[in-house]
Formats: structure tokens, C-alpha cells, sequence
């Protein structure tokens, strides 16, 4: 099996010839492995049994994604990702060719809940980190694709632990023509915030429930369904807190005592029906329906005073006060997303080697929006910001708020997009090469804009003794404006907001070889991209606020190293390195560091067992990544100061004792054998302690005038313990 994930995300599978399909051992693999045709050259494949043991708090596929060297994410507790120098919103998800939308409101990452992908239902996963092909939607950073399996057979399995657990049920008729899988799952991360040193009452519940039935009427009509219920209720009320930071030689503490509370709730629900209708072989017609509600409520009031001291680091008794004062956050967000279309396909395979695809999709969207959130800091009897006064002048200026964001919007577009695309196998003397190439349009009644995208993808693998392969892909890729896009800074809609567009050019190599007589394979990929008409943002813990103006350009570039193998006999591991730069240029005031500027990254994902008693097993994640640009305070002159966070660093165990595996051992007794799969397991987050910054909080010195950095810190070490079962 490991061998089959190792040859699936190679593409030497795609490139067989109808004479040579009988003979390739690697072509009969890749469709052991699934019966869907990936045709996307972009795409790393990625083992859902890895996805579903990764030690993660986020839980989900994500947490596997961010082990790859394009991905990033400096906090634990979010299921967002960043993908070469783009931001959270940047990147397209689906399940089963249905593109997901994520909740809006989400501020910080204490808030988020689970992802609405569940790891228990996956069959497949294919992540492209850019220059993915036209199928695909417009966005500029990365497509996950995720399709979910159809049980063959009655299941039962589950999975409980100290912040949550699982519950999934399978079935299959007798003659296989019906099936249904449904998931619900449940998530408490309290004593996991309980880790953040400070004294706050956290209240976080997340529960979702999910279904996916299929039934094949004929043997060439089949029908299939996904539901989807997910309910986040968050619940915070702080009381207090101290954060020691700065030097040896200067070491300060702040000291803050709050009153007020946080109470959000995020409610999603989606629902798709398909029908697949196959006529012959060479012709497949899929027709989409889809309904998608977000019901997001973001109230908070929250009064906090502080005091910023020094300290002896001796005695730890204080020796001088730099500032006291006090803040009020205050919102009451209120939004509503509707979405609800269809989408028709149409593919057609006139031989082994050649595919066509064509498609068409409609969307009816409403959105309602009541914004009313502002901000009042004070800092030694003065509101901030605040206009210099000489000393011993009267300072007669008025209350002023930081910042006031109010809106009460409705709008209800129309979105109407389709894409054709071409794939193609040949020989080239001795050499396979594979062409993908199509095209891909949308129009959105709201601005009026229409963007047109051509999309190449070229692979050639040569005839060599040395089993490589070489890829390049580009094209014009956009991001197409929605909620948060079209959102000024004061809250309003700007009906003229234009759509993001991104050049994009990646070079890439595999090469598979043998090392200790084990499989390896290298992926080394060089990318550059241009932006053009960009909306500069600012980055909130993992909330993305944009400006509403197109009036920045910018351009990345990065290479990207991935060397995936056993490094274990039997089972995979793989080590990530990334550099990456993005750079943007606000009103031709010149080129800076973006918020998500993520330069030097190095992750790996490791997994082992005893020799002697290979039932105990060990998964490790490790990420080291440079701190992000964006430390500084939200909605300030990105030009006036580029501040780095610190660097991130992390180290997340599990350890698993397997009692009974249906591929290894049989238990006995009654009892014991109904269980196909039983393992006790513990999960160390956060192994060494290592206390990470997500944000900063700003004070300021009224009498020198200086502005002090105060450190957000995430999430320490904590200890989970689970059993798993199925039966």
C-alpha cells in the first residue's frame, strides 16, 4: 500500500499508452489505488491513512497539508493555511468537485471549530499548490480536491479523546447499487486554551454532522448526496492576565485585568445533489445541485486596563511604570450567506490517451451584512490616536475611536462561469509527454466584470535511465471578489471592485530513486508569479481585512524541495524545505514585504515503529518557519513599520499501541473479535513548550511617545489522550 501512494502521486501512470496499459505495472496500480483519472500535473497526492494519524489540534486534512513545503500556518488552532506568499481566503476546497466555503467572521483562531472536511470519510486527496488546471476555480493560490469513498459493506467506528471525538456509520445494499456513509463529530478545546497562561473562562463547543449517499439506478445513471450541519458556539470571558516579554537588559511586563465577554456562533449548512449519467464509455454527463447557508454572530464587549511596567530580574518587584490605560472592543457583526445553483460537465475520453472536458456553472447569491464594531484605547487619560501637543499646552481634543467599522449591506448577484479544458498522452520519439491545456470564464453581475483564464500544463517524461519526470505550468489565474473582497474599511460594499489577477509560471521535477533499497522520490519546483490590480489587507490574528481599493501591484517568487519515501521500511515519511518572497507596492509608494511574507520554511512529517513490537507506533510533525510581516497594528501605515513576529517553532507526537489490526491480527474471544481495528493512543501538542506569537498588542507611551509590541502568545504543551475503534 505504501508503494501504491508512492506511484499515485507520481505521474508516470498518466502517461501510458493503450498498448502499453496491459504491460505498465505502475498503470495498474494507480487504478487500484483510485478509479478516478487525476489529470491535474500540479497535484501532490496525499495518503489519507497519513492524514488521519497526523498528531494535529486543528484535526483535519489540514493538518498534513501544512507539512508541505508550499503551505504555511503559524498557529496551531486554525485549519487555515497560506500557500506561497497568498492569504487564508486565497485558496480553492472541494469535496467531490463542489467548491466550500469557509465561515467569514472567524477573527482568531480560538474561534475556529472543526474543518468541514472529516478525515474519516475521505477516499482521496489531491492538493495543487498553483498553476492547477481550468477545472478548477478562480482563485489565486492552491485547489484541494477531496472526493469521499463509498463503504462496500456495514461499519462502525469511532474514535474518543480529551477535546472531542467521532462517530461514523457505512452501509451498502445487497447488490452495492445503494450506499451512505454519515459522520458526526464533536469538539471541546477548553483544556487545550487552558494552556495560554492567562485567567479566562473558555466555553468553545463544535459539533458538525455529515452524510454522503450514492444509489446507481441503472448501469448508467447513478445518483449522489452530500449533506452537511456544522454548529460553532464560542464562548469567552476574561478576567486576567500578565505577558513578560522585551530584553535581559530591559525586561517588561504587562499586567491586564478585563471585564466583558465573547460570545460568537457560526452556523453553516450545505447540501448537493449529482447525477452521473454514462451513455458509452467515452462520454460522462454530471449534473450538479447545490444549496449553501452561513449564518455567522460576532458579539463582543470587552473593557480592559493595563499597566506597563519594568522589573528587576532579580527580585521581579517593579521599577518603573511606562503606561497605563485601558481599551474597549465592542462589535455586534451579523452576516448571512446564501448560495444556491447548478453545474453541468461534460467529459469525453475518445481514447485511452485523450480527454476532453467541458463545464458550466450558475450561482444565485445573497448576502446580508450588519457591521457595528469599533475600538476605544486610552493611554494615560488620553484617547489614541492622538493628534501632539507641546508640553504644558491644554490638550482640548475630543474622544476619538481607533477605529469604527459600520455597514448594513444586501446584495444578490448572479455568478455565471465555465471552463473547457484538453488533455492529451503521446510519445515523443522515446519520451511520454502529457498536454494539459483549457480556458475558464466567469462573470459576476455585482461589478459587472467578466475575467477570462488560460491555463497550460506541459510534463515530459524522457528516456532515461534515471526515472524522472519535468513539469511546467502557468497561466492567468484571478481572484475573483466576494464578501470580504468587496468590503471597505468603514464596512461598506464597493461596487467597483475588480477581481485580482495573478501571472503564474512553475518549472518542477520528480525524480524517483532507490536509497537502501527503499523507494524515495525528490519534487523540487521553482515558481514565479505577477500581481496585478491587488486589495492590500491586513492580517488580524487569522482574519483577513481588506482595504476595498485595487490600488496595489506586487509579484512572488519561491522554490519548493519535498524528498518523500520510507525512511522506515513500510511506511512513509517526508522531509519539506520552502524560501519564499512576496513583495507589494501600495500606490507606487514602492515595493514592501505582504503580511504573509514567508520566507525560509522547513517542515517534516515522520512516522516509525518498533521492530520487535511493531503494534506500538510514533508520528512526528516538525515546523520551523520565519515569523510573518505581520506584527504590526492593524489598519496602521504598512509603510511606516515592517515588523516581523518571532520565529515559529513546533513539535507534535503521537504514540499508538495497535491491539487489533484486520490486516496484521485477529483478536480472540467472543467479544473482541468484532473489532476490526483497536488502538489506544497519546498525542504530545506542543512537545517542548515553545511559546509561539500569532500577534502583537500595541501600547503606547504617552510621554516618550514610544509604542511597545505586546506578544499574543498561542497554545503550550498538552497531553491528549484516545482509543479508536472499528468495527
Amino acid at each position: 500500500m505504501k508503494k501504491i501512494i508512492l506511484l499515485a502521486s507520481a505521474l508516470s501512470p498518466l502517461f501510458a499508452l493503450a498498448q502499453e496499459k496491459e504491460k505498465t505495472i505502475e498503470e495498474v496500480v494507480f487504478q487500484k489505488q483510485s478509479t478516478r483519472k487525476i489529470t491535474d500535473l500540479s497535484s501532490t497526492q496525499i495518503s489519507t491513512k497519513s492524514a488521519q494519524q497526523v498528531a494535529s489540534i486543528s484535526g483535519g486534512i489540514e493538518g498534513i497539508l501544512k507539512t508541505l513545503p508550499s503551505v504555511n500556518s503559524n498557529s496551531e488552532l486554525s485549519s487555515q493555511y497560506m500557500v506561497r506568499g497568498g492569504n487564508y481566503d486565497e485558496n480553492l476546497i472541494y469535496i467531490n468537485d463542489i467548491e466550500i466555503y469557509r465561515p467569514f467572521l472567524i477573527r482568531n483562531s480560538l474561534q475556529e471549530g472543526l474543518s468541514i472536511i472529516n478525515p474519516d470519510m475521505v477516499s482521496m486527496i489531491s492538493f495543487s499548490p498553483g498553476g492547477f488546471e481550468a477545472r478548477y476555480g478562480d482563485k489565486m493560490s492552491s485547489a484541494l480536491n477531496i472526493y469521499y469513498r463509498q463503504p462496500q459493506k456495514f461499519e462502525l467506528s469511532g474514535e474518543a479523546s480529551l477535546i472531542g471525538g467521532r462517530l461514523s456509520t457505512g452501509f451498502a445494499s445487497k447488490n452495492k447499487k445503494f450506499t451512505g456513509l454519515v459522520s458526526g463529530r464533536y469538539r471541546n478545546t477548553n483544556l487545550v486554551l487552558n494552556t495560554l497562561n492567562e485567567d479566562t473562562d473558555f466555553n468553545p463547543r463544535y459539533m458538525d454532522v455529515q452524510s454522503y449517499l450514492t444509489y446507481q439506478a441503472t448501469s448508467k445513471l447513478g445518483f449522489s448526496f452530500i449533506g452537511y450541519y456544522s454548529k460553532n458556539d464560542y464562548e469567552m470571558i476574561p478576567h486576567q492576565k500578565d505577558v513578560d516579554f522585551g530584553t535581559l537588559q530591559k525586561p517588561l511586563r504587562m499586567s491586564i485585568g478585563f471585564n466583558g465577554r465573547e460570545d460568537d456562533q457560526y452556523r453553516n449548512m450545505m447540501g448537493t445533489l449529482s447525477a452521473t449519467y454514462k451513455p458509452t464509455d467515452k462520454w460522462t454527463f454530471i449534473l450538479d445541485n447545490f444549496a449553501y447557508q452561513n449564518r455567522e454572530r460576532e458579539y463582543y464587549s470587552i473593557a480592559s486596563g493595563y499597566m506597563l511596567q519594568t522589573f528587576d530580574p532579580i527580585t521581579g518587584e517593579p521599577v518603573t511604570t511606562y503606561d497605563a490605560g485601558g481599551q474597549i472592543d465592542h462589535a455586534r457583526n451579523d452576516l448571512k450567506v446564501r448560495t444556491f445553483g447548478s453545474q453541468l460537465k461534460v467529459r469525453c475520453s475518445t481514447d485511452v490517451n485523450t480527454n476532453y472536458e467541458v463545464g458550466l456553472k450558475f450561482e444565485k447569491e445573497n448576502i446580508q451584512d450588519l457591521t457595528n464594531e469599533w475600538q476605544l484605547v486610552d493611554a494615560m487619560g488620553y484617547s489614541s490616536p492622538r493628534n501632539p501637543v507641546d508640553p504644558g499646552t491644554l490638550d482640548d481634543s475630543s474622544l476619538e475611536l481607533k477605529y469604527h467599522i459600520a455597514g448594513n449591506n444586501k446584495i444578490s448577484p448572479t455568478r455565471l462561469s465555465g471552463y473547457a479544458q484538453y488533455s492529451k498522452k503521446i510519445l515523443w520519439n522515446a519520451n511520454k509527454v502529457f498536454l494539459n491545456a483549457g480556458v475558464r470564464a466567469q462573470h459576476w453581475s455585482f461589478n459587472n466584470e467578466t475575467v477570462v483564464s488560460p491555463r497550460v500544463q506541459v510534463a515530459v517524461k524522457p528516456d532515461w535511465d534515471a526515472d524522472m519526470l519535468f513539469r511546467f505550468s502557468g497561466g492567468l489565474y484571478y481572484q475573483a471578489p466576494f464578501y470580504k473582497e468587496i468590503k471597505n474599511l468603514d464596512g461598506s460594499f464597493n461596487p467597483n471592485i475588480k477581481a485580482q489577477r495573478s501571472i503564474q509560471l512553475i518549472l518542477g521535477n520528480d525524480y524517483e530513486f532507490e536509497m537502501v533499497n527503499r523507494p524515495f522520490k525528490l519534487t523540487t519546483e521553482l515558481y514565479y508569479k505577477k500581481f496585478d490590480n491587488l486589495i492590500p489587507y491586513y492580517i488580524d490574528n487569522v482574519r483577513t481585512r481588506y482595504s476595498g481599493k485595487n490600488n496595489a501591484t506586487g509579484y512572488a517568487y519561491g522554490v519548493d524541495a519535498r524528498l518523500f519515501g520510507e525512511f522506515v521500511p513500510g511506511v512513509d515519511s517526508w522531509l519539506s524545505a520552502s524560501y519564499a518572497r512576496v513583495y507589494e507596492n501600495i500606490d507606487g509608494r514602492g515595493y514592501i514585504p505582504r503580511p504573509t511574507d514567508q520566507r525560509f520554511r522547513f517542515s517534516m512529517f515522520y512516522q516509525d515503529y518498533m521492530p520487535k513490537f511493531p503494534s506500538m507506533r510514533v508520528n512526528l510533525t516538525l515546523t520551523y518557519a520565519n515569523g510573518l510581516p505581520n506584527g504590526a497594528a492593524v489598519f496602521s501605515d504598512p509603510y511606516d513599520y515592517q515588523k516581523t513576529l518571532p520565529s515559529y517553532k513546533r513539535v507534535d507526537i503521537g504514540l499508538t499501541k495497535i491491539f487489533i489490526d484486520q490486516n496484521e491480527n485477529q483478536a480472540s474471544g467472543r467479544f473482541w473479535s468484532n473489532f476490526k481495528e483497536l488502538s489506544v493512543g497519546v498525542q504530545v501538542f506542543n512537545a517542548f513548550n515553545i511559546n509561539n506569537t500569532v500577534g502583537n498588542q500595541w501600547v503606547n507611551d504617552v510621554s516618550t511617545g514610544l509604542n511597545y509590541a505586546v506578544p499574543v502568545r498561542l497554545t503550550g504543551r498538552f497531553f491528549n489522550a484516545k482509543v479508536e475503534f472499528k468495527l
